[in-house]
């Protein structure tokens, strides 16, 4: 038995299945197991909760996953890519608009709680932003995640089993240190790669095709 309340850290290489096929350097996997509760004991949203708050928590098939804030490539990648896109989709301006379109959203798909970077509902789907909500339970057609050494194997294993499990139309994978970007479609529950771009690529990409982003943009300083 465990005396006292702490967070546990588990060597990812223990945990196996489909989410081991990332490449890169391994998640830092940690359970949470209060005082006198068993080892096999599932995390939960309270685990969330409890986390430290420079961390960002998910939850994927009962085990907590931790990581670091992100680090100046990834952040600038992620407002760039996020400022490119809201004009056009989310506020109509220069686009087609008809998207609602949010940084680092926490959803709560079934048992599991996963934050992308981006993420996007068509408007069709969520008509207006659930202003009090302080989770989303309604999965988005489209998610983005810049990936690091740190993420890579959960973000390309794990998280995209959630994403596609749950009808997620559409997946972005940025690497910023790499300046790639890999477009991924799900179909007949599968997800299939449809483009690489790379360096300072114009793009014209689904579920955004209406625009050309800049991808070099997304690199710069």
């Amino acid at each position: 038995m465990i005396e006292n309340p702490e967070l546990l850290h588990v060597p990812s290489a223990l945990f196996t299945g489909r989410g081991a096929r990332g490449v890169g350097s391994a998640t830092e996997c940690y359970l949470f197991r209060p005082m006198g509760d068993p080892a096999e004991r599932r995390a939960t949203y309270r685990d969330v909760l409890a986390a430290p708050p420079h961390v960002v928590a998910e939850v994927v098939r009962g085990v907590l996953h931790t990581q670091p804030r992100p680090g100046a490539p990834h952040a600038r990648a992620s407002s760039r890519l996020g400022g490119q896109l809201d004009g056009p989709f989310d506020r109509g301006k220069g686009g087609p608009g008809g998207w609602i379109l949010l940084d680092e959203p926490e959803l709560h798909l079934g048992d599991d709680i996963v934050v992308p970077d981006l993420a996007g509902w068509r408007r069709t789907r969520m008509p207006r932003l659930p202003m009090e909500a302080a989770f989303f339970t309604l999965a988005p057609d489209w998610i983005c995640e810049v990936v690091s050494p740190r993420t890579q194997a959960f973000d390309r294993g794990d998280k995209m089993d959630v994403y596609g499990r749950e009808g997620v139309q559409s997946a972005w994978l940025v690497d910023p240190l790499a300046k790639m970007l890999e477009v991924w479609r799900l179909e007949q529950r599968k997800w299939m790669r449809l483009a690489t771009w790379t360096e300072d690529a114009a793009v014209r990409a689904e579920p955004f095709e209406a625009f050309e982003l800049e991808l070099g943009s997304l690199w710069a300083d």
